[in-house]
């Protein structure tokens, strides 16, 4: 029953995530790209900020098939399935501070993203969320 919640909980968060891309990328919140000072200026070169708007809404695509994969597997799933996709999420989120961490680092510490030290707070969501999925498979 934990992993479920567990995946539940990751979905619902997710799909926020998803719904905000969608429909309010310039957001600050549910991980938008409003942070971003480029998002801002981007919209100064429509050529550039069409190309932006497509990578959002690419990253917006690919998370809702994510999703929708990850809710047939807790619907129809057993038990074992969902411990080893517990694990490969936990897994797969790593790779987070392999590129995607340093890069948003870099662009805290240059003033490209507002609020200051979101970088640093995003780090510890994305350590956290990897813990829960460890626990959940290990539970």
């Amino acid at each position: 029953m934990i992993i479920k919640i567990v995946l539940f909980a990751f979905i619902f968060l997710e799909t926020s995530n998803v719904l905000a891309l969608y429909f309010a990328p310039g957001s600050k919140r549910a991980n938008a790209v409003g942070v971003f000072s480029a998002w801002e200026k981007s919209k100064q070169f429509p050529e550039i900020h069409d190309f932006v708007k497509y990578l959002v809404y690419w990253v917006a695509g690919a998370k809702l098939i994510f999703l929708l994969l990850l809710v047939v597997i807790v619907l129809f799933g057993d038990a074992t399935l969902q411990r080893f996709i517990l694990l490969a999420l936990a897994i797969g989120t790593v790779s987070f501070y392999w590129r995607l961490f340093p890069l948003i680092r870099s662009m805290d510490r240059n003033g490209q993203i507002e609020p200051h030290n979101y970088s640093t707070k995003l780090g510890w969501m994305i350590l956290g969320l990897i813990i829960v999925f460890l626990l959940g498979t290990f539970l």
